[in-house]
């Protein structure tokens, strides 16, 4: 994982997890992680292609916590919260 995330940045309190947040498009991805890079985060890995299909990318927030942004083409997302999932078509 460090490959594609980047190596971990402790903080006084973080934990040596990877947090993970799905967004609805790949725009969403790099917005998010532009975001996270105004309040102060580090981006460790950058929105890309994965081999799985999807697009994500990795930053580290201000306390040390790693995060994949992630979008995931086979997940929808309903008004009420329900995510869906739908494998990829062979």
């Amino acid at each position: 994982m460090a490959a594609e995330a980047g190596e971990f940045h402790r903080g006084d309190a973080a934990a040596p997890i990877t947090l993970g947040h799905n967004v609805s498009s790949e725009d969403e991805v790099t917005a998010v992680l532009d975001r996270a890079t105004a309040a102060g985060g580090t981006v460790t890995g950058p929105a890309e292609r994965r081999d799985w299909g999807g697009v994500s990318g990795y930053f580290t927030d201000p306390d040390g916590y790693r995060w994949e942004v992630v979008h995931n083409p086979g997940l929808s997302f309903a008004p009420d919260g329900t995510i869906t999932f739908a494998p990829p078509q062979a």
